[in-house]
């Protein structure tokens, strides 16, 4: 069942990152007044530049792990803000750490105080390397606590247990979003993800760096089919985790040559050791979401590229 009533005034940490950009615009489009909050380490004001004239937005250049005041109403909290791509939360281990624990505290202690209703952009990564297939939202995971990536896997983990923690005492209204490989413009050049890393290679006629033998799967979604999922779950009365992806599973190697031949790059295949922990196998069950939201994916893996190369290719240099 979907809620009626529509909030006026959106704080969106994060939101001058790539999904959080894209998120904001949609909402601006739809007449809502939001506020952007980003500290800027992976975000960038140039994903937001063209809405800083927009009489309905506002930025705020802050990091959501120190105490967290506005004044006036806020109605919904969506807190996107983290270091999601392994290159930054490799390099910044403690603050991937302190953004998903304190800074989710400090967003769902603004939305108790405000009354106002929380989604957390979780992650397909509180599943690991998954023993199910494909994940479904009550699989636990598999999940090494202490690894290289554990910085990241338990940060949205314990950003979990917190949100509901505040839904048992506190009563604030939670959303949980899990949420796939998204790609699409606004990814840094230098992000460090599969698709981005793979676009500029092949733009730049490097070796496309493939990690392992390429056997390994992921599932793509285009950006614009996950904001409209975010917002879809946030506007629902759903409170239990919900799966937001593209439930297309391609191969590692599937997406190298498609990049290939859409770039028409002439660059090699590099093979690389695979990193510890890295999952074999990654692909959302979304029945939940088309039960409870009407949602899923409409842009395959192939249009979607089509959209995003040419955003890095107006930014990489042969």
């Amino acid at each position: 069942m979907m809620s009626k009533a529509k909030p006026k005034n959106i704080l969106i940490t994060g939101g001058a990152g790539f999904i959080g950009s894209h998120l904001t615009r949609y909402l601006l489009n739809n007449g809502y007044r939001v506020i952007c909050m980003d500290n800027l380490i992976t975000g960038s004001k140039d994903n937001i530049k063209e809405l800083l004239k927009n009489k309905n937005f506002t930025f705020i250049k802050y990091d959501v792990t120190k105490e967290l005041k506005l004044k006036g109403p806020i109605d919904w909290v969506m807190h996107l803000a983290s270091l999601a791509s392994p290159k930054y939360y490799w390099k910044y281990p403690i603050k991937t750490l302190k953004s998903g624990f304190l800074g989710t505290h400090n967003c769902l202690g603004l939305s108790k105080a405000k009354k106002a209703r929380f989604l957390l952009a979780s992650t397909s990564e509180v599943y690991g390397d998954p023993m199910v297939h494909p994940q479904t939202e009550e699989y636990w995971g598999n999940v090494n606590p202490i690894g290289e990536r554990s910085c990241y896997d338990e940060s949205k983990r314990s950003a979990e247990a917190l949100a509901y923690a505040y839904w048992r005492q506190h009563k604030v209204d939670v959303r949980v979003a899990r949420i796939f490989n998204t790609y699409g413009p606004n990814m840094q050049v230098d992000d460090g993800r599969v698709v981005s890393n793979f676009i500029v290679q092949a733009l730049r006629g490097n070796d496309i760096t493939i990690f392992g033998n390429g056997e390994q799967t992921r599932s793509f979604c285009y950006v614009d089919d996950l904001v409209k999922g975010l917002v879809s779950l946030i506007q629902s009365d759903y409170q239990q985790p919900v799966n937001l992806g593209n439930p297309g599973e391609f191969k590692i190697m599937e997406l190298a040559e498609m990049v290939l031949k859409l770039t028409k790059s002439k660059a090699k295949l590099k093979f690389m050791a695979l990193p510890a922990d890295d999952p074999k196998q990654r692909c959302p069950d979304i029945a939940r979401a088309k039960e409870i939201l009407g949602w899923e994916p409409v842009v395959n893996l192939e249009e979607g590229l089509k959209k995003t190369i040419p955003y890095f290719a107006a930014r990489v240099k042969p």
